[in-house]
């Protein structure tokens, strides 16, 4: 599939007609902007006929799957691997931020120039920055296919149809199982997808999962979640409901259920992004109960899919995304010394041979582990970065013929390390990909 912009620059259909596009670049009447997916631009102006597009997200924290699809085929398709580690990279902004300020002697006081409040739609800046990244994903699909309609999941459960059965709404009116299909995927989703039975004897690493519920119906259960939990089908037996038994105890003395804190956060990050899109939305189950019906195997292409409502469209070939940090404005990198653990008779830094002491407490505190340092094997040291270097970690350079990754530059820039981990010098590397931001993996 090659995707199309138009010479002033909007996105048009999709043609599968490679031999047309190949005449188009040989008589400079196309130019190609971007290889994967691949998609050229016209140079002449051209009719602006598009058809109606549907775009599905599988919203998520780490990974994000879309897919866009017309009453015909699918037209893309794929997953996004975000960025980690951004609260951690923050905390470490803030550090540096503190010994700043704490340098300056006769800074003026600031401890008073808080906001009483948070404004409306707040976000803390990590969960800020996923949100931003689902957005930012949108508007890339938007600029090669004129998409027409969003569908966003915003969650696994319907909190709303859990609490008032009665909901009217088309959603709820897709079959008799969707009801059952909403609790359960509530309660496997808040217990992990695991077996709850912590004596639980099932070896099997994907085992068939159960809601149970706690306190029987034909002693009154209800179906709240509250009353249900997920067991294995070895716990899960008619033996186990018997008088002594543990599914019989727990009657009288249930187990502890998780609780559901962060779902809820995520959940209304979800509502924020319908809200920025302008799309609709739908709930995990509904998919769920799709792929089961089309027989697909779980991933989040396949759900970004049933997302829009998919059935019998051809499928398009998925492209992987992973999301790459864009600058690194750090300066001075430390590099812990070494030390030999006398226990194991290996290397490890110093950090993880510390004192134990975290606090002020010394009941809080842990133990003492400097007591396993041995002699030191590698002197610790600290590097000043002087220059940005043409080459960063993760592009993509042509050597000898074929495309490396780069992992880092070595020598004070006179050699460029790959991953076949050869170090050749710059001058014998073509740039093939910067990698910046939502990078295709090639």
């Amino acid at each position: 599939m090659v995707y199309v912009i138009s010479k002033d620059g909007r996105s048009l259909m999709p043609t599968a007609r490679h031999g047309k596009v190949k005449h188009l670049l040989r008589q400079g009447r196309a130019k190609v902007v971007q290889v994967k997916p691949f998609t050229i631009q016209l140079n002449y102006d051209t009719g602006n006929y598009t058809q109606d597009i549907t775009l599905g997200i599988d919203a998520g924290y780490e990974n994000i799957g879309f897919s866009a699809v017309t009453e015909s085929r699918e037209l893309i398709s794929g997953e996004v691997k975000m960025l980690e580690g951004q609260k951690g990279r923050l905390l470490e902004r803030k550090r540096y931020r503190r010994i700043r300020r704490g340098r300056k002697r006769h800074r003026q006081c600031r401890f008073l120039n808080r906001k009483a409040s948070k404004p409306a739609g707040w976000l803390a800046p990590s969960i800020r920055h996923k949100l931003d990244t689902h957005e930012r994903l949108v508007q890339k699909l938007k600029r090669v296919l004129p998409v027409t309609d969003v569908i966003v999941e915003v969650a696994a459960f319907d909190i709303q149809k859990i609490k008032d059965p009665d909901i009217n709404g088309v959603e709820y009116q897709q079959g008799e199982q969707l009801g059952s299909w909403n609790l359960r995927e509530y309660v496997l989703h808040r217990d992990g997808h695991k077996c709850q039975n912590p004596n639980c004897p099932n070896p099997s690493k994907n085992p068939i999962l159960r809601t149970h519920h706690l306190i029987y119906r034909e002693n009154g259960g209800t179906d709240t979640p509250s009353n249900e939990i997920t067991l294995c089908t070895v716990c899960h037996t008619p033996s186990n409901h018997q008088k002594g038994k543990f599914l019989f105890d727990w009657q009288l003395n249930p187990p502890k259920l998780n609780g559901f804190k962060p779902e809820t956060f995520m959940t209304s990050v979800h509502w924020q992004m319908t809200e920025r899109l302008d799309a609709g939305h739908t709930f995990g189950y509904i998919t769920k109960n799709r792929r089961i019906g089309l027989g697909l195997e779980k991933t989040h292409c396949n759900d970004a899919f049933c997302i829009t409502g998919g059935e019998t469209q051809a499928r398009a070939e998925p492209i992987y995304y992973v999301q790459r940090r864009r600058n690194n404005r750090s300066l001075e990198k430390f590099y812990d010394a070494k030390y030999l653990d006398i226990r194991t008779k290996g290397s490890v830094s110093g950090k993880a041979l510390f004192n134990g002491r975290t606090t002020r407490n010394k009941n809080g505190n842990g133990p003492n582990l400097r007591l396993f340092r041995g002699h030191k094997l590698l002197k610790g040291r600290r590097n000043i970065r002087r220059q940005r270097y043409f080459y960063q970690p993760g592009d993509t350079v042509i050597y000898d013929g074929e495309k490396r990754v780069v992992v880092g530059v070595v020598t004070n820039g006179a050699a460029v390390k790959l991953d076949n981990g050869k170090c050749p010098s710059p001058k014998k590397l073509t740039p093939y990909r910067f990698a910046k931001g939502l990078c295709a993996i090639i």
